[in-house]
C-alpha cells in the first residue's frame, strides 16, 4: 500500500514539475519574443530615418549638381558670346582694312596713269630732240645718215670679224680643255670601277703588323692562308720587303675594305687558318653590309630626303660612303648636292622633294659593279627604275651629264648642283687662297674703271656684276665700260674657259610720307 501511494506521489510530483517548466518556458519564451519584436520597431525606425537622412542628401547633392551645371552652361554661352563678338571685331577690322587698302590702291593707279602719261610725253620729247640732233650732226659732218650708218656698219663689221676671230680661238681652246677634262673624268670613273696599274695610289690599303713575324703566319704553310684570303675577301695580298706591312690591292672599295678589316681581326686575333679566314671575311662582309645601309638611312636624313627607299637602292646609296671622285667623298657629295638642289627648288618654286631625291642618287650608278654597260648616269637611272623611283627622278639622275634630254626644271637644278657642288673651292683639289686670289684681282680690275661703284665676282669667278654711278655713266657709256673691263680681264689675268661681264645702271628715287 505505501509503495502504491510512493508511485501516485512520484507521477504527481512529475506532472506538477512538467506543468511548472511549461508555464516558466512560456513565460520565458513570450518575454524573449517581445523584446524581439521591440528590437524590430528600432531596427525598423533608425532604418527610416536613415532612409529620409539619405533621401534628403540625395536631394540636396540633386539640386548642386543642377546649379553646377547651369553654371557651367551658363559660363560657356558667355565665353561662346565672348568669341563671336571677337571674330565679328576682327571681321570689321579686316573690312575696314580692304576698304583703305582698296582706296590706296586706286590711288596708285592714278598716279601710274599720270606717270604714264608723263613717261610718253617724255618719249615724244626726245625723239623730236633725237631728230633734231640728227639734223644737226648730218649738217655738220656732210655726210647724209645713210652714209653715217654705213662707216659705222664697215668699222663695226671689222671689230666683230676680229672678235669673232678671237672667240672661235677661244672655242678652240675651250674645247681642247675641256675634252681633256672629260678624259680624266672618264678615267677617274673608270678608275673607281674597273681595276687598272695606273691606279695603285686609290686601289691599295696597307695593314700594319705587329712584327714582321706575323707575316710568317699571315702566308701560311706554303701560302695556303693567302690564297684561302684572297678566295675569300677577291682582293690581292702583296707580300714585299716593307716592314710590318701588308698591301691589299682591288679596285672594288667596298670589297678592299672588307679585306682591310677582316686582316686587321686575324692579326689582332693571331688564330689565322683558312677555316678561321673564311668565319672572319663572312662575319666583316655582313658588318659592312650593315654598315652601308647605316650610311645610306644617314645619308638620306642628311639630305632631308622624305620617303621609303628600295633595300638595295639604300646599299648602294651607303656604298659611296667608300667611292672618291677628283679627291672628294662621292656619298659626302652626293648629299651636299641634295642640300644644294634642294635650296635651289625652293628659290625656283620648283618640286624640292623630286629635286632631293634625284640629287642625292645622281652618283649612285658609281657603286654597281663594272659589268654594267653604260655611263654611271645611266646605269644609275635604270637601277633607281628598276627600284621603283618614279619618273621624274630616273630622269633627272639619267640626264645630269646631258646625256638624256632635260625637260624639266628639276633636271636642269640636279646637273646644276653637281657641277656647283664640284666647282666650289677646295672641292677638287684648288687651294683656296688661288681661287681667293683670282676673284680679288678680278674685282680689282672693274674697280679700277671710273664711275664704277661696286664689283662682285659671282658664279665662282665666271662672271663679274659692275654696279655704276647712274649721274656719271649713262647706257652708252655702260656698253663701252663692259667692252673695256672685258679687254682688261684678257690682258691681265689667267682664267680657264671665259668671264661673263655684266655692267648694271640702275637710278633709285625715295621718299618719306610723314
Amino acid at each position: 500500500m505505501s509503495v502504491l501511494w510512493m508511485v501516485l506521489g512520484l507521477a504527481i510530483g512529475i506532472a506538477v514539475g512538467a506543468a511548472a517548466g511549461y508555464i516558466v518556458c512560456r513565460s520565458r519564451t513570450d518575454r524573449r519574443l517581445a523584446e524581439t519584436r521591440a528590437d524590430a520597431r528600432s531596427i525598423i525606425e533608425d532604418a527610416n530615418r536613415q532612409a529620409e537622412t539619405l533621401r534628403r542628401e540625395a536631394e540636396l547633392a540633386a539640386k548642386e549638381a543642377a546649379m553646377r551645371i547651369k553654371d557651367e552652361a551658363e559660363a560657356e554661352v558667355r565665353a561662346r558670346r565672348a568669341e563671336i563678338s571677337r571674330i565679328e571685331e576682327r571681321l570689321d577690322n579686316r573690312d575696314t582694312a580692304l576698304d583703305r587698302r582698296e582706296v590706296e590702291l586706286d590711288e596708285r593707279r592714278r598716279r601710274l596713269s599720270e606717270t604714264e602719261d608723263e613717261l610718253r610725253r617724255r618719249e615724244e620729247s626726245l625723239a623730236e630732240r633725237e631728230q633734231e640732233q640728227l639734223r644737226a650732226l648730218e649738217e655738220i659732218s656732210g655726210l647724209s645718215r645713210a652714209e653715217a650708218e654705213e662707216r659705222l656698219f664697215s668699222r663695226v663689221e671689222a671689230e666683230l670679224e676680229r672678235r669673232i676671230g678671237r672667240m672661235v680661238r677661244d672655242r678652240i681652246s675651250e674645247a681642247e680643255e675641256n675634252a681633256d677634262l672629260e678624259a680624266r673624268r672618264i678615267l677617274a670613273t673608270t678608275m673607281e670601277r674597273l681595276a687598272s696599274d695606273l691606279t695603285s695610289e686609290s686601289t691599295v690599303k696597307a695593314v700594319e703588323l705587329p712584327s714582321d713575324d706575323m707575316k710568317g703566319r699571315v702566308i701560311g704553310r706554303e701560302g695556303r692562308n693567302i690564297r684561302a684570303f684572297e678566295a675569300a675577301t677577291g682582293v690581292d695580298v702583296i707580300i714585299d720587303d716593307t716592314p710590318e706591312t701588308v698591301v691589299l690591292s682591288c679596285f672594288d672599295p667596298v670589297r678592299r675594305e672588307v679585306a682591310r678589316i677582316a686582316m686587321e681581326r686575324l692579326v689582332k686575333d693571331g688564330r689565322i687558318h683558312p677555316g678561321r679566314i673564311e668565319q672572319v671575311v663572312a662575319k666583316v662582309r655582313k658588318e659592312v653590309e650593315k654598315e652601308m645601309k647605316a650610311a645610306g638611312r644617314q645619308a638620306l636624313y642628311d639630305a632631308k630626303v622624305s620617303g621609303s627607299m628600295h633595300g638595295d637602292l639604300l646599299r648602294l646609296l651607303g656604298a659611296l660612303k667608300y667611292r672618291s671622285s677628283y679627291g672628294q667623298n662621292v656619298l659626302a657629295h652626293s648629299v651636299e648636292v641634295a642640300n644644294i638642289a634642294g635650296m635651289m627648288a625652293q628659290e625656283l618654286g620648283a618640286n624640292v622633294k623630286i629635286a632631293r631625291r634625284a640629287a642625292l642618287l645622281h652618283d649612285v650608278g658609281k657603286a654597281i659593279d663594272h659589268e654594267a654597260e653604260g655611263t654611271h648616269a645611266l646605269i644609275g637611272g635604270r637601277f633607281a627604275k628598276k627600284c621603283g623611283e618614279s619618273d621624274e627622278v630616273v630622269r633627272a639622275i639619267s640626264a645630269h651629264h646631258h646625256e638624256v634630254e632635260m625637260q624639266t626644271v628639276e633636271d636642269v637644278i640636279v646637273a646644276t648642283a653637281d657641277a656647283v657642288s664640284a666647282a666650289r673651292p677646295g672641292a677638287r683639289r684648288e687651294t683656296t687662297e688661288v681661287y681667293l686670289e683670282r676673284l680679288r684681282n678680278l674685282e680689282d680690275i672693274a674697280l679700277s674703271h671710273r664711275g664704277v661703284d661696286k664689283a662682285y665676282a659671282i658664279q665662282a669667278g665666271r662672271e663679274i656684276r659692275v654696279m655704276v654711278q647712274p649721274s656719271e655713266v649713262d647706257d652708252r657709256i655702260a656698253a663701252k665700260l663692259a667692252y673695256d673691263i672685258s679687254r682688261k680681264i684678257e690682258d691681265e689675268l689667267e682664267y680657264p674657259g671665259q668671264i661673263k661681264v655684266t655692267v648694271i645702271r640702275e637710278s633709285r628715287v625715295s621718299e618719306v610720307a610723314r
